[in-house]
């Protein structure tokens, strides 16, 4: 299945898409939240949508798409996951995984505006593979980690630079602004995707390729994240783990690049969609 939410920002309606057509799912009365993961509702709503194929409102594409899943406990992010990446900003590769989180807040819908925050002069862009966890995860094995997984998401790990680099302390306070996490625009359940270790991944700004790479350049696999996280917090259903972003982000180039108020973002995965982001000042 493909997750969908649409509508007013903080009035989402569910939905699904099937054979590229979008469906509203609201009658079902439950948004894609942690208490829907909780409680088996990927399966309670694949029956829902089976006994009532027929009678599911169809609506426009046009709509606005929310994030497609309820706003999570927590976004959990992981840096320096590739190689080349750790390369072009001059990082050392990490023999474990950096772990740093996103704030709820700045979860956002795939085409909502990135909003450049007061006093920013680096705000930076990462198209990253993201993770939905479908069940309470605690101290995982890794064998048993894709049990785990409610499914797939397209993720903007967007990046004040400055905040995150340069004003000490953890990466948080630069990765955490409104409208950091831009995410979808669906999510795709396990079976959607062929390989999840061989997926395009690429973005680019004001139409010029930036990012381009592959899901099999990660130094620290799917499962592996998973129960590696799982060792130090609990993960809740809903919650997401941003897997990481390949070479091409401004701060890898000489000199720097930057976003700036009226530049356009786009990002997408092979099997996750394409979004698209307009950049203001706040």
């Amino acid at each position: 299945m493909k997750l969908i939410r649409y509508g007013i920002a903080g009035q989402e309606k569910t939905g699904v898409i099937i054979n590229s057509t979008y469906y509203d799912t609201s009658a079902f009365g439950e948004d894609y939240n942690e208490a829907f993961f909780a409680n088996d509702g990927l399966n309670r709503l694949q029956a829902f949508i089976k006994q009532n194929e027929q009678n599911l409102p169809v609506f426009a594409g046009t709509e606005r798409l929310g994030a497609p899943v309820a706003r999570p406990s927590k976004i959990v992010c992981v840096g320096l996951n590739y190689a080349d990446h750790a390369k072009e900003t001059d990082a050392t590769l990490p023999v474990e995984p950096i772990l740093f989180l996103k704030a709820s807040s700045s979860f956002s819908g795939p085409n909502d505006d990135i909003l450049i925050p007061k006093n920013s002069t680096k705000t930076d862009w990462e198209v990253e593979l993201s993770v939905i966890i479908g069940k309470k995860a605690s101290y995982v094995d890794e064998a048993d980690a894709v049990d785990y997984i409610a499914g797939y998401a397209l993720h903007n790990d967007v990046s004040e630079r400055a905040f995150q680099l340069e004003r000490n302390g953890t990466w948080d306070k630069g990765k955490g602004c409104d409208t950091f996490a831009p995410t979808g625009p669906f999510m795709a359940t396990p079976d959607e995707i062929e390989d999840v270790n061989n997926l395009r991944l690429w973005l680019k700004v004001n139409g010029e390729i930036m990012q381009d790479g592959t899901t099999a350049n990660l130094i620290f696999k799917i499962p592996y994240l998973i129960s590696y996280i799982s060792q130090f917090m609990t993960l809740l259903p809903g919650d997401i783990i941003s897997t990481g972003t390949p070479a091409g982000v401004g701060l890898g180039f000489d000199p720097p690049v930057y976003l700036k108020p009226g530049d356009v973002v786009e990002l997408g995965i092979d099997g996750l969609g394409v979004s698209r982001q307009q950049v203001k000042k706040i």
